[in-house]
């Protein structure tokens, strides 16, 4: 299982602090997104990516509301959002956004979809947050300076014992996010596992760091889509890396699991991919 971090340049206390901030940032993004779920607007597509990539009124309105909040309590911070771009932090800290992480989801009305936002000190993520606004849930996790938890609406949460993937409950978003080869690997974890659980997002790893999903593998992510599941995971006592096992903060292909063991099993299922 994992361990605590403790070279954050941050003292424990302003941890705590930037965490309850972030809490204000699930809040704000909470009154921007809530009045469209489950309303009829406007879907736009996304130019640049192969495929359909939905946004709407929804995620900019979040995404701005959070952002005017840091660059007035933290006018020195960075920013990096999945809608408006990369502000330079002046200070080495700044915040990672992606205000829906699901947007297929909240367009389609279902309420796995969630409002993501890490805290990065200049060197990685150290708090995260997953909030399902409609459902009430916030997911938070703190790995630094020598805090290690993570906790549902104030209780502390954990991953659970799972050391063979043959008993583990696996999940992925879609197999249209992998290439030919990924998606091949996959497959193959698939055959093993008893469950496999498709189209969740960020609320998948949320559910991992209950103790209820016990392995997600994934692709094609991009910063915004896992920096704030790093310390999540990682505080409840999961692992999260890349397929290789480095670091996930830039995404990609990613592994994240409740069980080292399991974890360690993946990596070396999936490394023949990670060659080519």
């Amino acid at each position: 299982m994992s361990s605590p971090h403790t070279s954050s340049p941050l003292p424990a206390d302003r941890l705590e602090e930037l965490a309850e901030f972030a809490r204000t940032l699930a809040q704000a993004a909470a009154k921007a997104t809530l009045p469209y779920f489950r309303q009829p607007m406007a879907v736009e597509d996304k130019e640049g990516k192969a495929g359909f990539d939905p946004v709407t009124i929804a995620d900019r309105n979040a995404e701005q509301a959070m952002r005017a909040l840091i660059e007035e309590q933290y006018p020195d911070h960075g920013i990096i959002g999945e809608e408006f771009g990369t502000k330079p932090s002046r200070s080495g800290p700044y915040w990672v956004l992606d205000p829906i992480d699901g947007t297929r989801a909240f367009v389609a009305g279902l309420p796995s979809w969630g409002t993501l936002i890490a805290f990065n000190d200049g060197t990685r993520p150290v708090i995260g947050v997953v909030a399902q606004p409609y459902i009430g849930e916030v997911f938070l996790g703190i790995n630094g300076s020598g805090i290690c938890r993570s906790s549902l609406n104030g209780q502390i949460i954990k991953t659970r014992s799972c050391g063979a993937l043959g008993r583990a409950t696996l999940s992925t978003t879609g197999l249209n996010f992998f290439t030919d080869p990924e998606r091949e690997a996959f497959l193959t974890l698939e055959k093993e596992a008893p469950i496999t659980r498709y189209g969740f997002d960020c609320y998948a790893y949320a559910i991992l760091a209950t103790g209820n999903i016990d392995l997600v593998v994934e692709a094609g992510l991009e910063p915004y889509d896992i920096q704030a599941l790093i310390p999540l995971i990682e505080g409840a006592g999961g692992c999260i890396t890349t397929w290789r096992g480095g670091d996930a903060q830039q995404g990609g292909r990613v592994i994240a699991a409740g069980d080292s063991t399991l974890h360690a099993q993946i990596l070396e299922r999936l490394r023949t991919v990670e060659q080519k």
